[in-house]
C-alpha cells in the first residue's frame, strides 16, 4: 500500500515507497518466543491448588508481555513508512497519535547515510537528510536499500537544482 493519490500534487508520482526493515522485528519476535516459553513453564509450575486461578493469572501476564513486547513494535514498525517522490520526502509513522514530515526535494541540501556491518549484511541503513532549515538533519533509521535510495535521491536533487 502506497501513500494515497489524494495526497499527491498534480504532477507528483511516488518512486519509491519503503517501511523500515524487518530487522527491527527481530527481537519483538524473541519475545513472543520468551512469552510462549513462560506461559508454558508458568502454567505448569501453578500449584495444583490454585489451579485454573492461577493458570489464568499467567495467562493474562503473559499476554500483557507479548502486548508490551510483540504487537505494539510491530505496530510501530507496520505504521511507520517512508516515501519517496519526483517532489519530495514523506515519512509517516504513529499507532494512535499520527506524525508525518514533508520535505521537499527543492530544499534538501546533503543525503549521506550510514552502514554498520549488520546493515550491510542485511541490506539496510541509516539515512540522514540535512535541509535548508537550521535544524539539524532529518535522520530515518534502518532504511532498506539505503544506498539505492541516497542515488535516486541525489539525482532527483541534482535535477532540481539545474531546473
Amino acid at each position: 500500500m502506497g501513500l494515497s493519490a489524494k495526497l499527491l500534487g498534480a504532477d507528483e508520482r511516488v518512486l519509491m515507497h519503503m517501511r523500515t526493515h524487518g530487522k527491527v522485528l527481530f527481537w519483538p519476535a524473541a519475545g513472543l518466543i520468551a512469552c510462549g516459553a513462560l506461559l508454558g513453564a508458568g502454567a505448569a509450575l501453578v500449584p495444583y491448588d490454585y489451579r485454573p486461578v492461577g493458570q489464568f493469572a499467567v495467562a493474562v501476564v503473559a499476554g500483557v508481555l507479548a502486548t508490551w513486547w510483540t504487537v505494539i513494535p510491530f505496530l510501530r514498525w507496520r505504521t511507520t513508512t517512508y516515501t519517496l517522490t519526483n517532489h519530495r520526502l514523506i515519512t509517516r509513522s504513529g499507532i494512535l497519535k499520527k506524525s508525518g514530515t514533508n520535505l521537499p526535494l527543492a530544499r534538501v541540501n546533503d543525503v549521506t547515510y550510514q552502514r554498520s556491518l549488520s546493515d550491510r549484511m542485511l541490506g539496510c541503513g541509516t539515512l540522514r537528510v540535512r535541509t535548508a532549515a537550521d535544524a539539524g538533519p532529518v535522520v530515518l533509521d534502518d532504511v532498506p536499500d539505503v544506498e539505492d535510495v541516497h542515488v535516486t535521491m541525489s539525482e532527483l536533487i541534482g535535477a532540481s537544482v539545474r531546473s
